[in-house]
C-alpha cells in the first residue's frame, strides 16, 4: 500500500452513497453542491467542485469490475473554516498515483481527467487498499493560504495562461456535450409529435448552429434508388441547392465538398486557404465561409451529408490559435453526435413510413381481393348435355382475372374470361365494370364478336387514360345444336378437344382481335366449332401457361393442351376435370411462388 489513509479528528459533515451508474452522478454532485452553498463557498469554487468530483464519480464507476460493479460509490465531505475534502470510495482494481501530473496534448484522450482534478484542486492522493480505494481531494478557502502544489511537469511549470486556457477548453467540451445532450433528450419524443421529419432536422440543426456559434447549414440525404444528393433541409432558402450527382472529372478539378465527403467518407473542411471549387454550389450561396462537410452515415451506409459553416473571420481571429481547426474538437465530437442521432431518426422515419405503405398497400390488395371475389358467379349455370365447372387462385399481388357465365336460355351459355392487365383496386374496378356491361348487353349475348366492339367502344376512353387494357374471351355454347362461337380481345386461345373421328389433337381458338381499350374502333371476329360427345372446352389466363417452377420454368400451352386431350379418355365430371388440373398446376409450381392468378373454365360434353 503506497499510502495510508489520515485520520481526521472531526466527524464526517456530509456522506452520501450512489449506486454503482453514471445516471446517479450528477445528482449526488447536486447535493454536495447544496451543502457546499450552506458553508459559504462562492460560485467559483463550486464549479471547480462540480467537476472535480463529477470526473472523479465517472472514473470510479467506469473502471469498476467484477463484483465491484455491484458495490456503491461513498462520497464524503468534511468542510471547516479553512478548508474542504473529499474522499471519493471506489471499488475499482486501482492505479498508482504518478508522481508528477503530466499535461496532456490536446490531441490526447488519456489524462486529461486526472489533470483536470489535479489543476482544481490543492491537493490529490490516491489510496489503494483491499477491495476499495481513496481519492483524497482538498482545497482550500480563498483567505487561507494554500497548501503548496506539486509541480505539474518535470521541465517547467504549467503557466497560469496555460492552466486557464486548458481548462477554458474542458469547461467548453462539457457545456458543449451538455448541451448536445440536452438537445438530443428534447428532441427525441418530438418527431412522432410533430410528423414531419424535414421540420423536426430544421430545429433540430438550429440548436446545432446556436451550440456552434456557426452561420448556417445544409443538410442532403440519399434518395431512395437514386445516386444522388438532395437538400432535405437548409437554414435559409438562398441553401435550397439542386441535388447533386458524382461526375467524372479531370484530375485537376476537384468534386463539390458534399460529394467528396459522401464518396470518401471523411469529413471534408474548407476555409480561405482550401476553399470550395469554383463551381460547387456552395462557394456560390456562401462565399467567404469557413467551415465542414460531415458524411452521415448508419452501419455503413451512406445516409446523406451535413454541411455546417460559417462566416470567415479576418486575421488572427479567422482560426484557433492552438489548434489550427475551424471548429475545436469538442465541437467537432458535438457534430458527429447530432449526425448519428439524425441518421437513426431518418431510418426510423423512413421505416415507419415503408411499414405505412406496406400496410396501405395490404389494406387495397385486401380490397381487391374481395372486390374479385364478388365478381364470380357463386353457382355456375349448366345446360342439358353438359357440365361446367370453373376456377379462380389470387396470386400474392391481385390482378384482374376473373370469369362468368351468363345463362341464356334452358340450352345456352354465354362464357366469360378475362384478364385486366394490372394490380390492385384499380384493376379490380375495371373488371366490374366489363362484367356490368357485359350483363346490360343481353340483345348483343348470342354474337359475341358484336359485343366486345360495343364493350370496347364504352370503356376505350376510361382505360387509355390510365395506360390500362383488358383480354377477354367470350365462348357462346349451343347445347341443342352442340355448337360453341368464340370471339377474342386478344386473350389466350381457348382450347378445344374433340373425340371420335375429330379426336388426336386440341383445336386452339383464338379469333382476329386486339385487347378492350387499344384503339377504340377495334374489329373483332367470330369463330364457329361443333361439340361432339365428350369434348373438352378450356378458357383459361395467361396465369396458367406462366405459372412457373422452382428452376423459372413455365408450365406452357403445350403442356397444357396435351393435359387437356388426355382428359378425353374416359367420361368425367368438369368438377373431377378441374380437380386434376389443379393438381397438376400445383405439382409444377410445388413451393414456387405464384406470380399471377390461376383462372379457368372447363367444360364438358
Amino acid at each position: 500500500m503506497p499510502g495510508s489513509s489520515p485520520a481526521f479528528a472531526r466527524p464526517v459533515t456530509l456522506r452520501r452513497t450512489l449506486a454503482c451508474d453514471l445516471a446517479g452522478v450528477r445528482a449526488a454532485v447536486q447535493i454536495v453542491r447544496g451543502f457546499l452553498v450552506e458553508q459559504g463557498w462562492g460560485e467559483g469554487d463550486l464549479m471547480s467542485f462540480d467537476l472535480a468530483l463529477a470526473e472523479a464519480c465517472n472514473n470510479a464507476i467506469e473502471y469498476a469490475t467484477g463484483t465491484g460493479r455491484d458495490q456503491p460509490i461513498t462520497v464524503e465531505v468534511l468542510s471547516d473554516a479553512s478548508q474542504v475534502e473529499f474522499r471519493i470510495h471506489d471499488h475499482t482494481p486501482g492505479f498508482d498515483w504518478p508522481e508528477q501530473i503530466e499535461l496532456p496534448s490536446p490531441e490526447s484522450e488519456s489524462g486529461r481527467g486526472l489533470w483536470l482534478i489535479a489543476s482544481l484542486m490543492n491537493y490529490a492522493g490516491y489510496f489503494r487498499g483491499r477491495g476499495e480505494n481513496i481519492l483524497v481531494l482538498r482545497k482550500s478557502r480563498p483567505s487561507v493560504a494554500p497548501v503548496p502544489k506539486p509541480r505539474l511537469e518535470p521541465e517547467r511549470a504549467t503557466t497560469s495562461v496555460e492552466k486557464d486556457a486548458i481548462i477554458s477548453d474542458m469547461v467548453e467540451e462539457l457545456s458543449s456535450c451538455y448541451e448536445s445532450l440536452s438537445a438530443i433528450f428534447r428532441y427525441s419524443g418530438e418527431l412522432g409529435q410533430t410528423g414531419s421529419l424535414k421540420e423536426f432536422a430544421r430545429r433540430l440543426l438550429g440548436d446545432l448552429l446556436r451550440i456552434l456559434q456557426a452561420d448556417w447549414f445544409v443538410l442532403r440525404l440519399v434518395p431512395k434508388d437514386k445516386l444522388e444528393l438532395a437538400v432535405f433541409a437548409a437554414s435559409e432558402p438562398a441553401l435550397e441547392l439542386e441535388p447533386l450527382t458524382p461526375g467524372a472529372r479531370a484530375e485537376a478539378l476537384r468534386q463539390p465538398l458534399e460529394i467528396e465527403a459522401a464518396m470518401t467518407r471523411q469529413t471534408v473542411w474548407f476555409d480561405a486557404e482550401k476553399p470550395p471549387a469554383a463551381d460547387d454550389p456552395l462557394a456560390k450561396a456562401k462565399p467567404g465561409s469557413a467551415g465542414m462537410a460531415h458524411p452521415i452515415m448508419l452501419g455503413g451506409r451512406l445516409i446523406g451529408t451535413l454541411t455546417l459553416g460559417r462566416k470567415q473571420a479576418v486575421g488572427a481571429e479567422a482560426v484557433s490559435a492552438r489548434s489550427g481547426a475551424i471548429f475545436t474538437a469538442a465541437q467537432t465530437n458535438v457534430v458527429t453526435t447530432f449526425a448519428d442521432f439524425l441518421a437513426i431518426q431518418i431510418a426510423n422515419a423512413r421505416f415507419q413510413e415503408e411499414q405505412l405503405h406496406q400496410r396501405l398497400v395490404a389494406h387495397e390488395l385486401e380490397i381487391a381481393r374481395n372486390i374479385q371475389r364478388s365478381l364470380l358467379p357463386s353457382t355456375l349455370p349448366q345446360v342439358a348435355g353438359f357440365s361446367l365447372a370453373a376456377f379462380c387462385r389470387s396470386a400474392r399481388e391481385v390482378g384482374g382475372d376473373f370469369y362468368d357465365a351468363i345463362k341464356l336460355d334452358e340450352d345456352a351459355l354465354l362464357l366469360v374470361i378475362a384478364d385486366v392487365m394490372g394490380k390492385g383496386i384499380p384493376a379490380a374496378m375495371f373488371a366490374a365494370i366489363l362484367r356490368s356491361l357485359l350483363r346490360a348487353s343481353p340483345e348483343l349475348t348470342r354474337q359475341p364478336s358484336a359485343l366486345l366492339t360495343r364493350v370496347n367502344r364504352l370503356m376505350f376512353r376510361e382505360l387509355s387514360d390510365v395506360d390500362m387494357f383488358i383480354t377477354a374471351q367470350l365462348a357462346l355454347v349451343d347445347g341443342a345444336a352442340r355448337r360453341i362461337i368464340t370471339a377474342s380481345a386478344g386473350h389466350c386461345p381457348l382450347g378445344l378437344a374433340l373425340t371420335g373421328a375429330a379426336a388426336g389433337t386440341v383445336r386452339g381458338f383464338s379469333p382476329e382481335g386486339m385487347p378492350l381499350g387499344i384503339k377504340p374502333d377495334t374489329i373483332f371476329e367470330d369463330e364457329t366449332a361443333d361439340l361432339t360427345e365428350n369434348c373438352r372446352v378450356l378458357l383459361y389466363s395467361d396465369g396458367l401457361t406462366e405459372t412457373l417452377d422452382r428452376n423459372g420454368k413455365p408450365f406452357g400451352q403445350a403442356r397444357l393442351f396435351d393435359w387437356l386431350m388426355r382428359s378425353t379418355a374416359g367420361w368425367r365430371t368438369a368438377e373431377t376435370l378441374k380437380d386434376e388440373l389443379v393438381s397438376e398446376l400445383d405439382a409444377h409450381h410445388a413451393d414456387a411462388v405464384l406470380r399471377d392468378d390461376q383462372t379457368f373454365l372447363i367444360l364438358c360434353g
